[in-house]
């Protein structure tokens, strides 16, 4: 039998495959985070009818003859290129912009994708639309589901201390009043208002504190909570004897504990430690801040997530918490991924073990309400498709035109 027949089956067959792939390809030009695939082919094993000669005496070498027997496919490659992203407005929408694969859990099994439309559950759990669960990072760095709780409260914590920081300026005119308002929680959970005034004594390099408006107050004859003295490198607190009352923390930092009088209660919140290790005296403007530590509690009302993939918790008491850390997932050979269906891949001994991190570090970052689009190229596609029929159509005329020769040969007995 000719081997020219054969070899036209072989390339049938390796176009036809190649035909597949293709009509895959187009089928999912609208699928997010669908990556095309493409098809190789090399030549079969040929056969020899002489091998090569080396040069010998006043001849040259002789290169072998062979002939090819068909051809058969190289690999059907996944190309894990980036596609361009579409707006959706959605917030649980996301999109790597980098190198990545979002990570989903199902039993002990772990799948990656790069298809960022997720969903909540029924628990508030996180989930892909198969209900997978995505995978994240929580605020002890372990890997788990992520989960919203709706009905999340966020603990009242008791303030303890109060960082000043900024500048008081050593340009303020004399008697000049500098004055501040914080809130502070007390022990039972209830917010109050703390009113600070600073008021310059500037022969002497100081600013006297008080808790009453000095401009209501005759404070020649009324002494300062305390006086922060600015003479020497760092800030110290004093009292009313010019005695030294503060104290310095493990960073050097000038401390001291002092009674917040409360603006709304008569009482005090005591024992709060002070801290002026920010607190600059130099000339411009007066932009000290008293950031006190505590908080009210809080509900959860609602979430979003930020490009590193932190989940942030928003609460009614105007604080953020971090809920966890989107996993986000590399290989040294994403081509080696195996797909299993639904946009998911899973990894294989050709892939290398998943790289597990959050985003930004050696990885893509996350892109809110986007999601990646297929990387298939419609005008690419087409004329891939184009190649691959008139392929088949060539070896279609090999077989034939076998055919007609073998015809021949028989007709030759007649």
């Amino acid at each position: 039998m000719l081997r020219s027949m054969y070899s036209g089956i072989s390339g049938m067959k390796n176009f036809q495959t190649k035909l597949d792939v293709i009509g895959n390809n187009i089928a999912n030009v609208n699928t997010y985070g669908f990556k095309k695939g493409r098809v190789t082919f090399k030549d079969a094993m040929s056969q020899t009818i002489s091998g090569a000669l080396s040069a010998q005496g006043n001849r040259g070498g002789v290169n072998p003859k062979q002939v090819g027997l068909g051809s058969q496919v190289a690999t059907i490659d996944t190309i894990h290129t980036e596609a361009s992203m579409q707006s959706t407005g959605r917030s649980l929408d996301l999109a790597i912009n980098g190198d990545g694969y979002f990570v989903f859990k199902e039993g002990d099994k772990y799948l990656y994708s790069r298809a960022g439309n997720f969903y909540l559950d029924e628990y508030g759990t996180l989930v892909n639309s198969d209900g997978y669960k995505v995978q994240a990072f929580d605020p002890n760095g372990e890997l788990k589901d992520v989960t919203v709780n709706v009905n999340a409260v966020m603990p009242y914590v008791q303030t303890t201390s109060i960082s000043l920081s900024g500048n008081l300026s050593s340009s303020a005119g004399d008697k000049f009043i500098y004055s501040q308002q914080f809130e502070v929680v007390d022990v039972t959970g209830n917010s109050h208002r703390v009113n600070l005034y600073f008021v310059h004594n500037r022969d002497e390099k100081k600013w006297d504190v008080y808790f009453t408006d000095p401009s209501t107050i005759d404070t020649d004859a009324v002494d300062p909570a305390f006086t922060i003295d600015f003479n020497g490198n760092k800030p110290v607190v004093k009292d009313k004897n010019d005695d030294t009352i503060s104290t310095v923390d493990l960073n050097g930092n000038p401390i001291v504990t002092i009674d917040l009088p409360l603006t709304d209660i008569n009482g005090t919140l005591e024992n709060i430690t002070l801290n002026l290790g920010g607190l600059t005296y130099v000339a411009g403007t007066n932009d000290a801040l008293a950031i006190p530590d505590g908080n009210t509690e809080g509900q959860l009302e609602s979430f979003n997530i930020g490009s590193r993939g932190e989940i942030n918790g928003i609460y009614s008491n105007g604080l953020v918490s971090v809920l966890g850390y989107l996993a986000i997932a590399k290989f040294s050979n994403s081509s080696g991924l195996q797909s299993t269906g639904g946009n998911l891949f899973q990894a294989t001994v050709n892939s290398g073990d998943a790289n597990i991190g959050i985003a930004g570090d050696g990885r893509g970052s996350i892109v809110t309400e986007r999601l990646e689009m297929s990387n298939v190229d419609l005008s690419e596609e087409f004329t891939e498709m184009i190649v691959a029929q008139r392929g088949f159509q060539a070896n279609t005329r090999i077989i034939t035109t076998s055919d007609e020769i073998l015809q021949e040969l028989v007709n030759l007995k007649r």
